[in-house]
């Protein structure tokens, strides 16, 4: 095993420390030449594993310039994880320089980087693709010694991960000496990580290394005596037990899935909070003062409590939380071990966590994650082949710091272990796209971005492209965005459209456009966890006004929703299928399961339940996949396809996580009984044939991932030097493009890609595959006379008008009792008791 240096020895001796195993394994393995992955649990020391063998180094041969790169996914994460590693190298006196650098770092900062960079830079995928455009990326980055990249399983399986790895490419070809240790504390399939990461540093080896687990975590789900809904993610009903919760504890981190969520649930606590608790807000659309504002209060242990979303979940040492809360399901077991982990971040004592379910099927899905985590499983996605927008992107970046060399890059490009099996020609197209737009664009000169050299290679045809570039980089697509600015009540003057507006003038963050286009002026809502008042828009911003509302609406986001995990999927299925496991329940939802099995049947666990039954004018197929509500989705369009077909008048359809309800004009059940709707040909596989050719040919999904795929490949920009387009003028960019392309140039790399898109993302065309798979010939047809149990939460969604807060929360349970009534065959007052 390794030796530490002298004075790393003396400051573990000094803090009463012995440095673990692993971290010495990493220390040896990176002395001998090798990159190496470390899985280690949270509070392991994974942070100073990581920074160790940088620390000796430069101990041992100062460095000038930049030695080290730090790539996290997250901005907080490279700020926390910069705070923790500056306190011991100046505890040990060592003149190492340790500097961020993310999208919230002051431009004259990072200008600054570039010149006289530190020893050790943490930064952001984006920000390496930003700096290996520049011409001095060759100075900058020749010495470089180092990559750490810190919680990789949670890029490698998105567009980000792509970017990341083309980068990791470049900056072993400009330092060849260079190597790589990655961090995680949750992966499902180490040895493809093992190979993604040595893949660019080819032929050294990867060393593969693990360190033992810690304290089990304590985990339970809240048994609230208040009665469970049927349906809906708030979990309004649990705010008072949660306030509790708080106050018996020292540090309380609140997990939400989305950011509407964090908002209404701050509210919710903040309007009962009598004891004045310190309670914050953090997600990604406040502005970057206030949430330093909270991470900095956290650190100092001045909160109570932090509502937040993803943006906390990952490796931040937030010292003294003792509990984490999961509000509504986690979604994943994976995602769920990275969020207990912030709390009591030390490997020898445990973590403690609750769940909170936000309806009775979360319930069940909550026990499926407490087991999946007490077993220590993972449910990560799986690394998918590289996306051809994104090497578009990574392509145009390359020529803005110099002329390319086709031959060369191609190598270079297939050292990225995403496009690992790209094709010369697939890349020969990648490479005209960006040159010239392709075959159907190549007349139109703003396409026309690459120009040949006499020596062949390919520049950038003018300096502004690589302004442009600079200005769009990233594989982020979030809708159009709008800044929210705070301002004096009826600040803006009717008629007005430009020029300073009111007082004030504090930027509160941003908040999606299509959300702002529904409001008129005085609509409340919430945002930045106080009520304010929409006065208006101005260009890109959105002016608000502090104000009182019982009523205020809770701005929606298209983005930060998360699929249910097959892991997960099979867990709810499986305790569906078995009464014995019922005992751990609720009694509420116990009895809720006795009562359908009563009146219908349980959905068996490789099986589909399909139910039937007549309700008001209209007939309605409720099924019961537990595939998650994409996967939900794109079936039932494709269902009522073959439903239209079958003349059963499908009227429409609706879907969750757990089932999807479809409604007709004819006596859908009638067809089945008498044979002339099939259910094994309507639920056969090869549905995602045609029919799903069909649908997209006609759909608006294709524009609309068209028009991510485009602003990620360069085709359509975002932002212009001094202005920014709204979402309408990208969107009719887009579709114009789209139209295009698709009647002249079908096999477009964009096309191609934009299809991958949906069927990954969008549509989830692989998990739905295995679950017609699974149900093959395991259908059971249940007809009823009216709903059942089972079918209340996904009916309550039928029609459901906008309602938000406390009025939301009261029509859902309205609706449910007037339901639960109707399936149980009792008055409706019996149900509400």
């Amino acid at each position: 095993m390794s030796e530490l240096s002298p004075i790393v020895a003396d400051w573990f001796k000094a803090k009463g420390w012995r440095a673990r195993p692993h971290q010495l394994a990493v220390l040896e393995a990176e002395r001998a030449g090798n990159s190496v992955l470390l899985i280690a649990p949270t509070g392991a020391g994974k942070t100073l594993a990581g920074f160790l063998p940088s620390i000796e180094d430069l101990i041992e041969a100062p460095h000038e310039g930049l030695h080290t790169l730090y790539i996290s996914p997250l901005k907080a994460l490279a700020v926390d994880v910069a705070r923790n590693l500056s306190d011991p190298i100046a505890e040990m006196g060592l003149k190492i320089k340790v500097e961020t650098r993310t999208g919230d770092t002051p431009a004259s900062r990072r200008q600054r980087q570039r010149f006289d960079p530190p020893n050790i830079l943490m930064t952001t995928p984006e920000q390496i693709a930003l700096l290996l455009s520049h011409p001095d990326s060759v100075r900058l980055f020749g010495g470089l010694k180092r990559i750490v990249l810190d919680e990789l399983h949670a890029l490698v399986t998105s567009k980000r991960g792509d970017l990341l790895s083309l980068g990791v490419s470049r900056l072993a070809r400009l330092a060849p000496q260079v190597q790589v240790t990655a961090l995680s504390a949750t992966v499902a399939q180490p040895e493809t990580l093992r190979d993604w990461i040595a893949a660019p540093v080819a032929p050294r080896p990867a060393v593969l290394l693990n360190a033992p687990g810690g304290a089990t975590p304590e985990l339970s789900i809240l048994r609230s005596e208040d009665r469970l809904p049927w349906a809906g993610h708030s979990a309004a009903y649990a705010v008072p037990d949660l306030y509790r919760i708080i106050k018996e504890h020292g540090t309380t981190l609140l997990f939400v899935n989305t950011r509407s969520q964090a908002e209404m649930l701050f509210q919710n606590l903040w309007a009962i909070n009598e004891d004045s608790l310190p309670i914050a807000l953090h997600h990604g659309s406040l502005s970057v003062e206030q949430r330093r504002k909270v991470e900095s209060a956290m650190v100092s242990g001045r909160l109570s409590a932090v509502v937040c979303t993803s943006t906390l979940d990952l490796g931040i040492d937030w010292g003294d939380v003792d509990l984490v809360v999961q509000i509504g399901a986690p979604k994943g077991a994976s995602r769920m071990l990275q969020r207990i982990g912030r709390a009591n971040h030390r490997l020898d004592e445990p973590s403690k966590a609750l769940f909170v379910p936000a309806n009775r099927f979360e319930v069940l899905e909550c026990e499926a994650a407490l087991e999946a985590v007490a077993a220590g499983a993972q449910d990560s996605e799986t690394p998918l082949p590289g996306g051809l927008d994104v090497l578009a992107q990574h392509l145009l970046g390359l020529a803005c710091s110099a002329p390319l060399d086709p031959d060369e890059t191609f190598a270079e490009i297939i050292s990225a272990w995403p496009y690992r099996e790209l094709t010369r020609e697939k890349f020969d197209k990648v490479l005209d796209f960006v040159s010239t737009g392709g075959y159907a664009l190549r007349a139109y000169e703003r396409f026309a971005k690459l120009r040949k050299t006499p020596d062949g290679k390919l520049r950038i045809a003018n300096p502004q492209i690589a302004q442009q570039y600079r200005l769009n980089i990233g594989t982020i697509v979030e809708e159009p965005m709008l800044r929210v600015r705070l301002v004096r009540a009826r600040g803006i003057k009717k008629g007005a459209t430009t020029g300073p507006i009111g007082r004030g003038g504090r930027m509160l963050g941003q908040i999606e456009e299509y959300f702002i286009d529904q409001l008129v002026r005085g609509d409340t809502f919430m945002f930045g966890g106080e009520i304010v008042a929409f006065e208006g828009v101005v260009e890109t911003e959105a002016y608000v006004s502090r104000a009182f509302s019982d009523n205020p609406k809770i701005p929606s986001y298209m983005g930060g929703k998360f699929p249910l995990s097959t892991y997960l999927a099979d867990g709810v299925r499986r305790q569906l299928a078995d009464p014995e496991s019922w005992r751990v329940l609720p009694d509420q939802v116990r009895e809720w399961l006795e009562i359908q099995r009563a009146v219908s049947v349980l959905p068996g666990r490789d099986s589909l339940l399909v139910e039937t039954f007549p309700r008001a004018d209209k007939y309605y197929m409720v099924c019961y996949p537990f595939e998650g509500r994409l996967a939900h989705q794109t079936l039932g369009m494709l269902l009522t396809r073959r439903l239209e077909r079958a003349r059963a008048q499908p009227l429409g359809f609706v879907a969750s996580d757990y089932s999807l309800a479809i409604w007709c004009a004819s006596d859908i059940g009638g067809l089945i009984r008498t044979g002339r709707l099939s259910l094994d040909q309507l639920f056969d596989e090869d549905m995602l044939g045609d029919d799903l050719e069909a649908w997209l040919d006609e759909s608006a999904l294709m524009k609309r991932t068209f028009r991510n795929c485009a602003i990620i490949a360069g085709l359509i920009e975002r932002r212009h030097p001094g202005k920014e387009k709204s979402g309408r003028q990208m969107t009719m960019s887009s579709d114009i493009i789209y139209d295009v392309l698709y009647q002249h140039e079908p096999d477009h790399i964009l096309i191609e890609a934009t299809r991958r898109d949906a069927a990954r993302g969008l549509l989830d065309i692989e998990r739905l595959g295995q679950a017609l798979r699974r149900i093959r010939r395991h259908i059971q047809h249940k007809p009823l006379d009216r709903i059942s149990p089972l079918a209340v939460p996904v009916m309550l969604d039928i029609g459901k008008e906008p309602v938000f807060g406390e009025a939301r929360e009261a029509v859902l349970r309205e609706a449910a009792d007037e339901l639960i009534a109707e399936a149980m065959h009792i008055d409706k007052r019996a149900a509400a008791r």
